[in-house]
């Protein structure tokens, strides 16, 4: 018996001498072009984080500008990307609609960095389309819960920022978003709290498509509305679907936004199903009384409902991470 049981042992040890040693998880990494950290580009440390892991992954970015598009993948989730001054740590890209050439929805092939993992949070970026005035080109592209950004820039011309996932959660505090035409869109639930919010030229700032029976879709608190010299027309938003959820909170308006402040996308049945509301806005942009008529003006009680608990939920996820 002392015979078999030797041979059976030491067949289980051959066994797992085979097998292949799991490398001790990494949980923080630095990103720096000049080789002075652990990789030179962003992709290169999502790609190397561990699936699912059981806890945050950090990986700083130093100062530089990164060629590259970015993907953090379903299965990269709790990640975050903490650039080391948004102004110097810049990811750069110029896809665009036609240069794709994938047909119809060539658009959501352009972005620069796009976010599949839920829990993400980003800080301290710039994130850029430099295709220019050329059609759709995004910047940011969001399909996942539960994500952040502080203190990050987002630039670009038509659709730099892309928001989607039925009632995916989004969060963007102290942020600057610039862009030309429909340049905040999708179908998520997102947040701007103190942000700027800058056009480019005369068109629309927003086309939210928010699916039906969801309580909010794109959500202005104590935002700044600004624009480049002559710019002088400009729509709050449009829909892009029929129940476009957008509200503004509190808002410094500058004098390019259109008293009329929102448009029906030439389809009248709209009026009746979107929700467009704004409370307590300021400056030469807010003209209340010269509103469309299906807009919502909120009351003080209204507008006591639009907090970040209530709409991100009371878990806190959109504290700073």
């Amino acid at each position: 018996m002392k015979i078999r049981y030797r041979i059976v042992v030491f067949f289980l040890l051959a066994l797992m001498a085979t097998l292949p040693v799991q490398a001790d998880i990494v949980y923080e990494m630095t990103v720096a072009q000049d080789g002075s950290g652990d990789y030179e580009t962003i992709q290169a440390a999502i790609d190397n984080t561990k699936a699912f892991p059981d806890k945050r992954i950090t990986i700083h970015i130093k100062n530089g500008t990164y060629r590259e598009k970015v993907r953090v993948y379903e299965w990269n989730p709790m990640v975050s990307l903490i650039g080391e001054d948004a102004d110097k740590t810049i990811i750069t890209w110029n896809d665009h609609f036609k240069q794709i050439d994938k047909g119809r929805n060539s658009t959501f092939h352009t972005a620069t960095l796009q976010v599949d993992g839920d829990d993400f949070h980003g800080e301290n970026l710039t994130i850029e389309n430099t295709a220019g005035p050329v059609g759709q080109a995004v910047a940011l592209a969001v399909n996942a819960n539960r994500v952040s950004f502080y203190n990050s820039r987002f630039t670009g011309h038509q659709d730099t920022v892309y928001l989607t996932g039925e009632g995916k959660r989004q969060y963007f505090r102290n942020c600057h978003i610039e862009g030309t035409t429909d340049f905040i869109f999708g179908r998520a639930t997102a947040v701007f709290d103190q942000c700027r919010i800058h056009s480019k030229s005369d068109s629309y700032i927003t086309a939210a498509s928010t699916p039906e029976g969801i309580p909010h879709g794109f959500v202005f608190l104590n935002a700044t509305l600004t624009a480049d010299d002559g710019v002088d027309e400009v729509y709050l938003g449009r829909p892009w679907r029929d129940f476009a959820r957008t509200v503004f909170l509190n808002t410094d308006m500058g004098s390019h936004i259109k008293p009329e402040g929102w448009h029906n996308w030439s389809r009248p049945e709209a009026e009746h199903t979107v929700f467009y509301g704004e409370y307590n806005s300021r400056g030469p942009g807010a003209q209340p009384h010269k509103r469309v008529k299906w807009q919502n003006t909120l009351s003080d009680e209204q507008a006591s409902d639009y907090t970040l608990e209530r709409i991100l939920g009371g878990d806190g996820w959109f504290r700073k991470r």
